[in-house]
């Protein structure tokens, strides 16, 4: 299986060669990659806010759409590198961009459109803590394991974050008379989905990464979208095509390009670019640095900017256990940060027991 081969493979150079920077510098730069990452990924949280009347599977291939597209002439600039990817390579970036790309939207722009958007942003906020303790279960051999004792107060502190910036949302909802328990019920069913796929994203695709530590990041996030392309492209015309027989989609909705095709298209430009592909460049360029239990733990950023963009377009301030709930949730982060794994001998990881 191609998951067993990557778990047990030696600790990439990038963390453990003396050529590479530190492991303290390591560090410091893949926090810094994964916090860019979070600020660009928070994006996609308002997309479907900005644009309701869009059904969320319209949402999602033209979102990675927009990506395969931008990534074309980033794939011929880079294209020496790409001719190095083989078949299995592509076969890998093609399962990633399927669930982490267009599965993982596609669940997450339906639960916002259902459930508005702190509720998901609260349960995708738990994927610090899930993808935390999947990896300190599967990747030990790879990255260390973790004592449980030291990972629990980040852990607490996160869940506990979340918890207390969920519950204020949800009263302010209540207030508001816009708590809908059915509709935010099925939204947070849809969210669960989202953590799901993308919790098995990054755990498998920074398995390729540290396993193919000579290849760069960029190439990895450039192919990842190239593979998109044909999945988006055949996704949007098989929308199309289920539009006009009447399947989905609301009634008197213009395809391609809906009621507000200039917002639309930017819409989906920007996000393509600057969350799609550059947000996944920075996280590669994190998980090569980081062991995936911490780079898990790191993926709170995104929680925060959602969180900051979602309420800057409501045009409210946040109210005190909000903010309460976000220096929680930094304070698990910093926490972490001081609780790294113990480094893995490369003569020993690559060997289980």
């Amino acid at each position: 299986m191609v998951g067993r081969e990557y778990r047990f493979c030696a600790v990439a150079p990038r963390l453990s060669s003396p050529a590479m920077p530190s492991h303290r510098a390591a560090l410091a730069s893949g926090t810094a990659f994964a916090l860019a990452a979070g600020l660009l990924w928070g994006l996609v949280f308002i997309a479907p806010l900005l644009l309701p009347q869009y059904p969320a599977a319209l949402l999602s291939v033209a979102r990675y759409l927009a990506f395969g597209l931008i990534a074309l002439p980033l794939a011929w600039l880079d294209r020496r590198a790409l001719a190095q990817l083989t078949r299995a390579d592509w076969v890998e970036a093609l399962k990633l961009s399927l669930v982490g790309n267009l599965l993982y939207y596609l669940f997450l722009a339906a639960a916002i459109q259902r459930a508005g958007g702190p509720l998901p942003t609260m349960i995708i906020g738990t994927l610090p803590v899930v993808i935390a303790i999947s990896s300190n279960l599967r990747d030990h051999a790879r990255d260390g394991r973790l004592p449980w004792r030291r990972l629990a107060p980040s852990l607490l502190l996160v869940a506990a974050g979340i918890g207390l910036v969920n519950h204020a949302e949800m009263r302010a909802l209540q207030a508001a008379g816009a708590l809908d328990l059915g509709r935010h019920a099925l939204g947070a069913l849809l969210a669960v989905g989202a953590v799901v796929c993308w919790t098995w994203y990054p755990l498998r695709n920074a398995d390729w990464l540290r396993a193919h530590a000579e290849r760069s990041p960029r190439t990895w996030a450039t192919a990842q979208g190239v593979a998109t392309l044909p999945l988006a492209a055949a996704g949007f015309a098989a929308f199309w095509l289920a539009h006009a027989l009447g399947v989905v989609g609301p009634a008197g909705f213009d395809m391609p390009l809906g009621p507000t095709p200039e917002r639309f298209l930017a819409l989906m430009l920007a996000i393509g670019l600057f969350a799609s592909w550059l947000g996944t460049l920075c996280w590669n360029e994190a998980s090569q640095r980081l062991p995936t239990t911490l780079a898990g733990q790191l993926i709170v950023f995104e929680t925060i900017a959602a969180l900051a963009y979602a309420l800057a377009l409501r045009g409210q301030p946040p109210a005190a256990a909000t903010l309460a709930g976000i220096g929680l949730l930094v304070a698990g982060v910093v926490w972490a940060l001081r609780s790294p794994p113990p480094r893995v001998n490369p003569d020993t990881s690559a060997h289980p027991g």
